[in-house]
């Protein structure tokens, strides 16, 4: 500094003084703001959370109203929303037309993400095909195997339901089950006929499919008893969910038949089923991690560009069997409603 320029800064003194009196003053007031903020953002961090810009996403499922399956789907979800610091906005319906708008409706509130099952593909394929043009983020989940390439998808979370099917049917052979019943709740779930297609195909018995209407339980009750008073040579019910595989217990002790109970899916009162044993087993795909995985995707990209399975495999959650052999593992978390 020349000395010239020491002089004027010694004249101006005592008006810099003031002025970084007036500063810290100021400083003072916003601190406590400031400090309160990082004082947050190190408890976010400590916690697990995300201090990532807030987030909208969508979750619209082809979900019936009252399946304990779906409020599983939820919590996980729900879960990574917490942990992401992610607005979270589901929807369901099980009308593919219906689904199809609320897809819509996450499109024109311009959503940063969108998680979808295609459980009826056709008709998803428009609105899906939308919401990548309008360059949200699609991933699907638990419905859509086949077709979440196809049909433009970042990436799937779910089981392979002929797979699943096929393990199932060739469990069946062990028990020296002959004559199966495979019970579908919606006609024309994609994800529901694989799994029976499935059973058939690798059980070395024989295999009916009855379809019932799954929005009413009474009458899922009484057309399953019906059938197997008209058929006494069915020794196993094969169910699709939880629900139906309680509902089915009744209906065989309702018809008077031996025939024995097994499922794809749980709940937690189905969880104490198979430790009572009036339940055999069941397929469990891990719900809670489908929820969870789908939203979680969504931030990863969004913040990281990340794809899981690289964008071009789908990440299995499953299938794997729950019987009395692990049953206890799967209980206590059952309990609080994750599995």
């Amino acid at each position: 500094m020349s000395r010239t320029s020491l002089r004027r800064s010694r004249r101006i003194v005592p008006v810099v003084a003031v002025a970084a009196a007036a500063a810290l003053t100021l400083a003072g007031c916003s601190s406590s703001s400031g400090g309160k903020k990082a004082e947050e953002a190190a408890d976010d961090v400590s916690a697990g959370r995300a201090t990532t810009p807030r987030m909208t996403i969508a979750m619209v499922t082809h979900a019936p109203s009252g399946d304990t399956f779906w409020d599983t789907i939820r919590k996980g979800a729900e879960a990574a929303a917490a942990k992401d610091n992610v607005k979270l906005v589901y929807s369901n319906d099980e009308n593919a037309g219906d689904q199809a708008n609320l897809v819509q409706n996450a499109i024109d509130q311009k959503v940063d993400g969108i998680a979808v099952t295609l459980a009826k593909p056709d008709a998803m394929k428009d609105v899906v095909a939308k919401a990548e043009k309008a360059s949200i983020p699609v991933v699907g989940f638990n419905a859509g195997l086949s077709v979440w390439k196809k049909q433009g998808l970042l990436e799937f979370f779910g089981q392979d339901e002929s797979v699943s099917g096929q393990a199932l049917g060739s469990k069946l052979d062990t028990t020296g089950a002959k004559h199966a019943l495979c019970v579908v709740q919606a006609q024309g779930d994609v994800n529901l006929e694989e799994r029976c297609a499935g059973v058939k195909k690798t059980f070395s018995g024989k295999t009916d499919t009855l379809y019932v209407n799954g929005t009413d339980m009474p009458s899922v009750k009484s057309t399953i008893t019906a059938k197997l008073k008209q058929d006494p040579s069915i020794d196993q019910v094969v169910t699709l969910g939880a629900p139906f595989a309680l509902t089915a217990v009744q209906s065989v002790s309702d018809a008077g038949s031996k025939a024995k109970v097994a499922t794809f899916d749980l709940n937690k009162d189905l969880v104490a089923a198979i430790e009572k044993g009036t339940i055999q087993f069941a397929v469990d795909q891990q719900p809670y991690l489908q929820g969870y995985l789908a939203v979680d995707s969504l931030w990863l990209y969004k913040n990281n560009g990340n794809y899981s399975g690289g964008g071009e495999e789908p990440v299995l959650t499953g299938p794997a069997f729950v019987d009395k052999s692990n049953i206890d593992t799967i209980a206590k978390f059952a309990a609080k409603g994750t599995r």
